[in-house]
């Protein structure tokens, strides 16, 4: 079912719809279920997202609820899971059913759920919250200590005997570690592929021929879905478990715990391995703050998450909750917005950096991820694009995460029909024609090596040193520089010496082709406009029908870019050393070159060893520094820039008047603050005689945290490192006393 079938699907109004109409959806929504169920659960080849899965649940859910007569027995709403695949694995009825979680899709959601808890519950009732593992459902029973049996979830109540592929993994114990164990005991859990071994799985398959797997969950459940137990001994499979179904103490009297949190304590103590991610709370922001906290920090997990699991802790108050034909009423599981989506696979084309790097890129049909609609995705190199296992054409499953760069994880190979086809590397550069080349033997990125004249280079380059972390012009941005370095004519700049010669005449033909719009929307039809002027406005009719009357002008912000553009010429030394875009050289080892050396000659004229005398400054950097200068058209640039004005040396080092408050201190700035900018907090911890570093270590004195920080923050709270806000932080700058 494609995207355009589902869309279809859901897209019905049951209401405006006959009831022999109404009868046909539910059996096709059914159908659907059930056919993807099977290839989700029996054969680990999922062929639409878990979001459009959920969709289709939900939507015939809703039509059994608004039109009860369409509800059947037998409907997939009434099932949990997929199947037990009998002809490869012996079945196995569980000793207590399986069942799955109600799912809530907001905050709304998960508040109504604890509204309908709350009905049955006392006042105060403790939740336990858990992250909701990407993995295969298993069910462990263990007699008297030993391991007897694990099991699949299959369709709740039979599974699948995968037992000699289970006692392959090592974190599963085949013995309890208890004197006194239940007689008979099944145990759940989550059986997952670790996130960081992922690639390199699908690696190995594609070199042996074989299908990769679209995610790290399919590479779960078929890997421990292999009728050969060795196979499974190769894959680094983990499990965590989160659950006793069913407790039978026995003659030995082993008492059962009276709490969830109680069941985790036992777990660890026989040896199981459980998540060290779970935390009891008490209300209800509690588990708020839990979701969003992890919902930032689910990309640093051992494992994919999908959400977040809520149960009432209290044992005894489940049970008096029960369940529904398919879930627990004591539990939910919150699903986070979908960052894992399927699109269609166009096109894999290759763009040049400002490096020379050429990085293959992802062209797909354009799909809403994360909050945003995403059409291209990078594949970093031709190497991973074969890792991966992708062929143009494929069906593949995107990540996006926040604000992080759309990531292609897999094909749905289950989707193919043959007419997909292979990625070939170019052997030559798409926009200057230079053949490319690897920079050392074995290298897995390809370069073109015309980094003077490449257009492509070049323009890269113009947009990196008119960013904010170098010479911060505005209105000089991506499309600007395509503009100067590659219109439809002859390039007012052929390289980046010339920047600051430009002149408001030079802009004047600049000519770009460009996608007509109407209200807003594209049409498809390309016209060729001036990018930096307006256009010329002729006489429609009369005497002077076809003469001007309105010359072609330049644009506002034309103006505006080429006032910014003479403003950076006095930007700071360490600032014009970041926008020569020198490898290595990023904005911290400019700042403390510029610091040491004071001016662009003395720079320029530095050795190695002078280099290395630098504070932060190794041996990579140095030699970059150096082999960059030898260049003769890197000189040449910056002999252009001099020439023009822009500055190339620090005034002379004076005795601060500022007081040096953070002098000795090494700080971090992580998030978003009210009264300084990134560059701004750094600048004033340089200037108060702190060091302002980019990474959080033991060496770290403070954190500075301020509105979304992320994984700084909470690998100082892991470290121990002290965190202030904004307001202690000015404290400490400005007397330089840390805050009680």
């Amino acid at each position: 079912m494609t995207q355009t079938d589902i869309s279809r699907v859901l897209s019905a109004d049951p209401a405006e719809l006959e009831p022999a109409e109404r009868q046909k959806l539910a059996a096709e929504l059914a159908a659907q279920i059930e056919e993807h169920r099977e290839a989700y659960y029996v054969h680990d080849a999922p062929k639409i997202s878990d979001k459009e899965f959920d969709e289709l649940v939900h939507a015939l859910e809703d039509l059994e609820s608004a039109y009860p007569e369409l509800a059947r027995d037998d409907s997939p709403t009434q099932k949990v899971g997929g199947y037990a695949d009998t002809e490869a694995f012996a079945p196995v009825q569980h000793v207590a059913r399986m069942y799955s979680l109600e799912d809530v899709f907001s905050v709304e959601e998960l508040d109504q759920w604890f509204e309908r808890v709350a009905k049955s519950v006392p006042a105060g009732t403790p939740f336990l919250s858990e992250v909701k593992i990407d993995g295969l459902a298993c069910n462990l029973l263990y007699e008297n200590g030993q391991l007897v049996r694990a099991a699949t979830r299959g369709d709740g109540y039979t599974g699948e005997d995968i037992t000699a592929n289970v006692r392959t993994i090592d974190d599963i114990p085949t013995t309890l570690n208890a004197t006194n164990p239940p007689a008979r005991v099944e145990i759940r859990g989550e059986v997952f592929f670790p996130s960081d071994k992922f690639a390199d799985l699908n690696a190995s398959l594609v070199e042996q021929g074989k299908p990769p797997f679209a995610n790290p969950r399919n590479a779960a459940a078929g890997s421990l879905r292999q009728k050969d137990p060795s196979i499974t001994a190769q894959r680094p499979l983990h499990m965590l478990v989160h659950g006793i179904a069913a407790w039978q103490s026995g003659d030995a009297g082993a008492q059962e715990p009276t709490q969830q949190s109680q069941v985790y304590d036992l777990l660890r103590d026989w040896g199981m391995p459980i998540s060290p991610y779970y935390r009891v709370c008490t209300t209800q922001d509690d588990v708020h703050a839990y979701i969003t906290e992890f919902g930032e920090r689910r990309h640093e997990l051992l494992h994919e998450i999908d959400g977040i699991v809520v149960k009432v802790d209290n044992i005894a108050l489940q049970e008096e909750l029960g369940y529904t034909s398919r879930a627990p009423r004591w539990a939910c599981a919150y699903k986070y917005p979908p960052e894992e989506v399927t699109t269609k696979l166009l096109d894999i084309r290759v763009q040049v950096g400002r490096t020379g790097r050429v990085t293959p890129f992802a062209v797909m049909e354009p799909v809403l991820v994360a909050g945003s609609t995403v059409s291209r995705a990078t594949l970093h190199n031709a190497h991973e694009v074969k890792r991966k296992g992708v062929l143009i054409g494929d069906d593949v499953v995107i990540r996006k995460a926040g604000d992080v760069i759309p990531e292609v994880l897999g094909p749905v190979t289950a989707n193919r029909d043959g007419s997909e086809r292979a990625f070939v590397m170019p052997t030559h550069c798409p926009d200057c024609g230079a053949e490319l080349y690897e920079q050392k033997e074995g290298d897995k990125d390809l370069r073109c090596p015309n980094s003077e004249t490449c257009p492509a280079q070049v323009a890269n380059r113009l947009a990196y040193l008119a960013s904010r972390a170098a010479l911060d012009i505005e209105l000089l941005g991506e499309e600007a520089s395509l503009a100067l370095t590659q219109p439809l004519g002859e390039p007012p700049l052929k390289s980046e010496a010339g920047l600051f010669d430009l002149t408001v005449d030079d802009l004047g033909e600049v000519e770009i082709e460009r996608e007509v719009k109407k209200n807003g929307v594209p049409t498809g039809e390309i016209e060729r406009v001036k990018y930096f002027f307006t256009k010329e406005e002729l006489y429609a009719s009369g005497e002077k029908k076809g003469q001007v009357k309105k010359p072609s002008q330049p644009r506002a912000n034309t103006l505006a870019m080429l006032d910014e553009i003479e403003k950076a010429k006095g930007q700071p030394l360490w600032r014009v050393l970041v926008a020569l875009s020198i490898r290595h050289v990023g904005p911290t080892a400019a700042r403390d070159i510029a610091a040491h050396f004071r001016s662009m000659d003395a720079v320029r004229n530095a050795t190695v060893e002078d280099l290395l005398e630098v504070e932060g400054v190794g041996e990579t950097i140095a030699q970059s520094v150096v082999d960059w200068f030898a260049e003769e058209w890197h000189a040449h640039i910056v002999d252009s820039w001099a020439k023009a004005g822009v500055r190339m040396a620090d005034e002379p080092a004076e005795e601060s008047t500022q007081p040096q408050t953070l002098e000795g201190l090494t700080i971090v700035a992580t998030g978003s603050l009210d009264n300084f900018t990134r560059d701004g907090i750094k600048e004033s911890i340089v200037g108060a005689g702190g060091k302002a570093s980019s990474s959080v270590s033991k060496k770290t004195d403070y954190v500075v945290a301020g509105e979304n920080a992320g994984s700084k923050l909470t690998k100082a709270q892991d470290l121990g490192v002290p965190v202030l806000n904004e307001e202690q932080f000015q404290q400490l700058l400005a007397t330089g006393e840390a805050p009680a």
